[in-house]
């Protein structure tokens, strides 16, 4: 069985308290929910973690070297510049799908970055918590499970 990291970065652990436009009105708690019955449903065991400290993300990204398959970030405001979450997935030699919950190109001019996005095998925006539950169709995908 393929085993998936989803890490969610700053900010994330307040969801169901954020901005709802933006967010969703779903807490961390459900989400996570959602992707867990998801992820059993593409027959993947998947590890969930948030933190809002940069370091502990990369060391975390670090822990991820030959255990997992792939990994689905949510980097939340490190996408804009956080060229060592950067290096730290640059390392891996996994896919990896950058998921945001907001359209990130539909807000503020300086969230329509992402140094992230250039080390990523892929981006999904702007469609609330199902942005992750694409994210690991997709890995279904990338893992040849549609053509089983």
């Amino acid at each position: 069985m393929n085993k998936l990291l989803v890490i969610h970065g700053p900010n994330l652990n307040m969801l169901g308290k954020r901005e709802h436009k933006h967010y969703d009105s779903l807490t961390l708690e459900e989400v996570n929910e959602k992707i867990l019955h998801k992820a059993k449903e593409n027959n993947f065991k998947v590890d969930i973690y948030q933190s809002n400290s940069e370091g502990e993300i990369i060391t975390k990204l670090h822990s991820a070297i030959d255990k997992y398959q792939g990994i689905i970030i949510n980097p939340g405001a490190y996408t804009h510049y956080s060229i060592a979450i950067r290096d730290a997935l640059k390392i891996l030699t996994i896919p990896i799908i950058e998921v945001h919950l907001s359209n990130i190109y539909s807000r503020e001019e300086f969230r329509h970055n992402s140094v992230i996005a250039p080390v990523c095998t892929g981006q999904i925006s702007g469609l609330g918590h199902v942005s992750y539950l694409i994210a690991l169709d997709a890995f279904k995908n990338l893992m040849g499970g549609y053509n089983e």
